[in-house]
């Protein structure tokens, strides 16, 4: 019997067994008992997500973008067949298809910025930096959205050598393709909230890409829930001779970097130094990766990014948005931004031989059923609220949600050593919760908002004290 048929018929079981509970409370307690149902546990349509996502698709799409010879920022922009230009045209006339095929659902648009020469030694020339964006625009929070990035450009060892062979099949043809293959995916359905598929340009020059489309978000006053960067995933064969199939990093940093006096305050006094919105992403992607992927494990580094280097999702942490960083447990920097060439029996070059499509689409289908997730999420928690000093129980307040899809809420909390929430409790519709011999010392809280097929907001941690009254 096929996976998803066998884990769609256990959720089915377990969600049957949830109600059976709640009927049977009902006829204990009498008809007059009032209670907030249960969400399901799982949302089976995420089931069907992971299944469409197809390794072929993304190996025809890895393929084509390395047919391009060179996609460095610098390269040719008139040429149909070679250079950055092709790439680009050709990545748009994906998401135009795909649009189509949805009955134009996506909103297909070139997004660009002139960066003068001068600005950084790696755009010797003014230059174009030119992003390929498609919108799956939601049908009730149209301004709200959650990001799949990919980057269109390659280089060799020169950073700027603009005419060698540079095909970037892993870097970072894998997470652009994969950026395409969600965007096939998810078009098919309709979600609360837009979702951006993107391929950013100038991420091998200074993270340009990134920077023009992060800043033009905060003038416009989006309200980005997540950013999901994607940079390299297809490859299985790292540097350190383990061949790893089975397991991926999520990089984030712990809070915002530039924090206000008050949130240095809060975070010294009351802790949440490490539970930042880009932290609770991180969370979010190894929760979602554990509950519906099997043999498939996401490792949260608790890094910006690899160690003193950078990726397009730190723009947008720069402008305040949340974001991380998705990408292979283990990397070949012999087959990163390297010219292409033997030397000293090893091969160098970042080319197709270096990927494996069936990981990439692993790490495509997290992307997903991620945005999937948050999209079908109801609005988070606001104002979240706590108070509990010197007593025997904690205490979280929060601002009721407006939703029609919310089930209800959730508290989580966790030991101040634990990486990931260990402890949950549902409290239905109530906004203000006590948590009887929880003692605040010793943990850490967060609120989520449940929507009624038991997907899950982004934890939300609270900012500030109940008032004493």
């Amino acid at each position: 019997m096929p996976r998803n048929i066998i884990l769609h018929q256990a959720e089915k079981t377990y969600d049957m067994i949830n109600k059976n509970i709640l009927l049977i409370a009902v006829v204990l307690l009498g008809s007059n008992y009032q209670f907030a149902q249960v969400p399901q546990s799982h949302d089976l349509r995420l089931y069907d997500i992971i299944d469409n996502v197809s390794a072929e698709r993304i190996e025809i799409d890895i393929k084509k973008l390395v047919s391009f010879g060179t996609r460095h920022t610098l390269s040719d922009t008139i040429s149909e067949t070679r250079g950055i230009g092709a790439a680009r045209r050709w990545i748009r006339s994906e998401f135009d298809q795909i649009s189509r095929d949805c009955d134009n659902c996506l909103e297909v648009s070139y997004h660009k910025g002139l960066i003068r020469t001068g600005v950084s030694r790696r755009i010797p020339v003014d230059t174009w930096i030119v992003n390929v964006v498609a919108i799956k625009r939601g049908n009730l929070f149209p301004n709200s959205y959650v990001i799949m990035s990919g980057d269109i450009d390659s280089r060799v060892s020169d950073p700027l050598d603009f005419q060698s062979d540079s095909p970037g099949a892993n870097d970072n043809a894998s997470g652009m393709a994969g950026v395409i293959e969600a965007a096939r995916v998810l078009s098919k359905y309709d979600f609360p909230v837009s979702i951006i598929f993107v391929g950013l340009s100038g991420e091998e020059q200074g993270l340009f890409g990134g920077k023009l489309l992060a800043a033009d978000a905060k003038t416009n006053e989006w309200d980005i829930k997540a950013v999901l960067n994607n940079d390299m995933i297809g490859n299985i064969h790292g540097i350190d001779g383990v061949i790893d199939n089975t397991s991926f990093r999520v990089f984030s940093e712990a809070i915002p970097p530039n924090p206000n006096e008050q949130q240095l305050i809060w975070n010294r006094f009351y802790g949440g130094e490490i539970d930042g919105p880009s932290r609770q992403l991180a969370r979010y992607v190894e929760k979602m990766t554990s509950k519906y992927f099997t043999n498939l494990k996401a490792h949260m580094i608790y890094r910006l990014d690899r160690f003193g280097r950078g990726g397009h999702h730190r723009p947008f942490n720069d402008e305040g948005f949340p974001g991380v960083r998705i990408m292979e447990m283990h990397e070949n920097y012999n087959m990163q931004h390297q010219d292409i060439r033997i030397e000293d029996g090893i091969n160098y070059g970042d080319v197709i031989k270096g990927v494996n499509f069936d990981y990439a689409a692993k790490l495509t289908a997290v992307n997903a059923v991620c945005l999937a997730g948050m999209a079908w999420a109801p609005q988070e928690p606001p104002f979240v609220m706590i108070g509990g000093a010197v007593k025997a129980s904690t205490r979280l307040k929060w601002d009721a949600v407006e939703d029609e899809n919310l089930a209800g809420y959730k508290v989580y909390w966790r030991n101040t050593t634990s990486p990931q929430w260990e402890y949950e409790r549902w409290v239905g519709n109530d906004t203000d919760v006590t948590l009887k011999n929880i003692i605040i010392d010793n943990f850490l809280f967060g609120v989520v908002s449940v929507s009624k097929e038991g997907n899950e907001s982004l934890v939300q941690y609270p900012k500030t004290l109940i008032p004493n009254r």
